[in-house]
């Protein structure tokens, strides 16, 4: 997995972070950060990738310990944090999320608080096990944020059918998973997730990130309708909890909260 990511890493921001799309969709997921942590929290990320969401968190008093598996992806982290300053607001540490349970003395808690962007989750073979790890770092009643790529996506549906290729239209479909340079990408339901996190945690709100919103392989065909990426940005805001959107959306976002013990 770690092979994979080290050589998306250098280009990640350009095709993603910095683009209007992407801009839009890790916007729509900082409101729902901003809204759940507070200045002086410590809050564990788990596959942060380039260290774009955990400056934004530290640079409004957060304190972020970051983790991610690729060396890649935290070189660049690592520049980015550098650049703005940070380096005493965030601690970077090359970890999977599926080593939680073996970390403890390397990221000691309890955290207040814990979230996850744009598919990190995806890689993880039993978020069971991970959730009990997490459950574990968090003190009781952190909020954990998780945006997950789920299962049914019409938006994927419609754009690769237009292209006649029905194999990748219904892609996340399939049973196990998706093998995709060399791992397995899985694309767990909002049902399966809450299922796997729970009695640990509780579920607050769930929202959709790219229901109305196109996934990110339309970068090129957006970019060339700003009105309408930026109309379709407003209506997804103000109708992202609308059922059944969080279902149909390339993210989904579901807010948790660990209960008491």
């Amino acid at each position: 997995m770690t092979a994979a990511f080290d050589a998306l890493a250098a280009e990640y921001d350009a095709y993603f972070t910095t683009t209007p799309l992407g801009t839009h969709l890790r916007e729509a997921v900082w409101r729902r950060l901003d809204a759940r942590f507070a200045p002086g929290d410590r809050v564990l990320e788990l596959a942060c990738g380039t260290g774009e969401d955990a400056v934004h968190l530290a640079q409004r008093g957060v304190r972020v310990t970051a983790t991610d598996p690729s060396q890649g992806m935290l070189e660049e982290a690592r520049r980015k944090v550098a650049a703005a300053g940070l380096d005493g607001s965030i601690a970077l540490h090359q970890l999977a999320a599926e080593e939680l349970t073996a970390a403890e003395e390397a990221l000691p808690g309890p955290f207040d608080g814990a979230f996850s962007d744009f598919g990190g989750l995806n890689c993880v073979a039993d978020l069971e096990v991970v959730a009990q790890a997490l459950a574990r770092r968090l003190r009781p009643g952190a909020p954990v944020l998780l945006c997950v790529m789920g299962p049914l996506v019409p938006w994927e549906w419609i754009w690769y059918l237009g292209q006649g290729d029905p194999k990748k239209a219904f892609r996340r479909l399939r049973p196990g998973g998706l093998a995709w340079r060399g791992m397995t990408v899985r694309y767990p339901s909002i049902r399966a997730l809450r299922r796997a996190f729970a009695p640990e945690f509780g579920t607050l709100r769930t929202g959709a990130v790219g229901a109305l919103l196109p996934p990110t392989y339309t970068e090129e065909w957006i970019r060339r309708h700003p009105r309408l990426l930026a109309v379709l940005s407003r209506w997804e805001r103000r109708l992202e909890r609308l059922p059944p959107l969080p279902w149909l959306a390339d993210h989904y976002l579901i807010e948790m909260e660990r209960r008491a013990a």
